[in-house]
């Protein structure tokens, strides 16, 4: 008989909040939103459970987000501050477990089956854990436990912030516990799949197992149909990955002579991105990671790197990113290189976001003209934007 495995999803609650507000002890308690101000063209970031109260979550505009929180205090992202804390909370959990497979800068899958003997079962090295990262970073985090990767990712986000949450290990009881949740905790299903098994009467993940395979199929196509009831049923195989292939995608321009003037280093580095951009969807690459790269005319160099909530590939997106990291370093003094890359791509077939469709349809529209003015710029060379306009 096979061993089942104990499984562990860690999250960090509302990281970057949570950090701002660890460092700023007079926001405690207050509605915090990370990323672009109030009155200006951005996203959130990241925004602390005061501020979730009112409706804002990331990636809504900073302008909307204002509106339905104006009493909220904005602050630009701190890059390499979440980025030193995160290496903090990853040095913890390999303390555990070598097995971690980090998904993001404030998420990881852990296997922890060959723990129990040094530090007991999974809710308890989930609480170890757990009390380790508090009294290191005085940082609260999230814990599913359960015996596959699906299921303990599901379950980390039912007791938040600062809980945990264990799902059984029966099957006929795993069942029961995923029966009542709404059918869009399945992984991968997002608005529009959501809306199209509501519209057939399955709003509940025990719909989903109780509906036949020819429904689900005529609805979903046979494939997502089989691996959508085997997610209802809890049933997940897939091991943890922990050697991705580190691929990255970066573009650098040297000035003749050092360049004193904002704007032109600010187009400079609009062209990079779109050449980055071009390359990434070429190579059927999403990015889930960005970067810009400044060398002062006294030869010091910065980096500013933002890790995203989900991949990208259009330019839209990744000129709002690159415009974001620029005004976090600023035109300090004459400028002799500028540079941008992606790093953390995943290929388009195994982008985990959403994984029947997608749901999103102004990423789908900013995709789709990105990639026809990829065809134009075959065409008639790389200008002729400029040249049209």
């Amino acid at each position: 008989m096979t061993k089942l495995r104990t499984i562990l999803h860690l999250d960090m609650d509302a990281f970057f909040a949570s950090v701002e507000q660890l460092d700023h002890p007079a926001w405690r308690g207050k509605p915090v939103i990370v990323g672009a101000a109030g009155d200006k063209r951005g996203v959130v970031a990241a925004a602390s459970y005061e501020a979730r109260v009112f409706g804002v979550h990331s990636a809504m505009p900073s302008r909307e987000a204002a509106r339905r929180c104006p009493h909220a205090i904005f602050t630009p992202p701190r890059g390499e501050r979440y980025e030193a804390v995160s290496r903090q909370v990853f040095a913890i959990l390999e303390q555990f477990t070598p097995l971690v497979e980090p998904l993001s800068i404030d998420e990881a899958f852990l296997d922890v089956t060959g723990a129990a003997r040094l530090f007991g079962d999974g809710p308890c090295v989930a609480e170890r854990i757990r009390e380790r990262i508090l009294a290191e970073t005085h940082l609260t985090a999230s814990v599913g436990v359960a015996t596959n990767k699906f299921l303990a990712k599901l379950a980390s986000d039912l007791n938040k912030p600062d809980g945990i949450t264990v799902v059984p290990v029966d099957p006929d009881a795993i069942r029961a516990f995923l029966a009542p949740l709404p059918v869009r905790k399945l992984w991968g299903v997002g608005a529009v799949t959501g809306r199209l098994l509501e519209s057939a009467g399955l709003r509940t993940i025990g719909d989903v197992q109780g509906c036949g395979h020819s429904r689900l199929a005529a609805l979903l196509g046979r494939d997502a149909a089989r691996d959508l009831q085997a997610l209802s049923r809890g049933e997940d195989d897939r091991s943890l990955e922990l050697s991705r292939e580190e691929k990255s995608i970066s573009r650098e321009h040297t000035f003749d002579q050092d360049c004193e003037r904002a704007g032109v280093v600010e187009a400079r580095l609009i062209d990079l991105v779109d050449d980055v951009g071009a390359s990434l969807r070429a190579g059927g690459y999403y990015a889930e990671c960005v970067r810009i790269k400044v060398r002062w005319s006294g030869f010091e160099t910065l980096t500013r790197q933002r890790q995203l909530p989900a991949p990208v590939c259009d330019d839209f997106t990744l000129r709002d990113l690159a415009h974001a990291l620029w005004r976090e370093v600023g035109m300090r003094r004459p400028v002799r290189l500028i540079g941008f890359g992606v790093s953390r791509l995943v290929e388009s077939v195994s982008r985990q976001i959403p994984l029947f469709e997608a749901d999103d349809a102004d990423t789908r529209r900013r995709e789709r003209l990105s990639r026809t003015v990829d065809g134009l710029r075959r065409r008639f060379g790389k200008d002729v934007l400029r040249r049209l306009e």
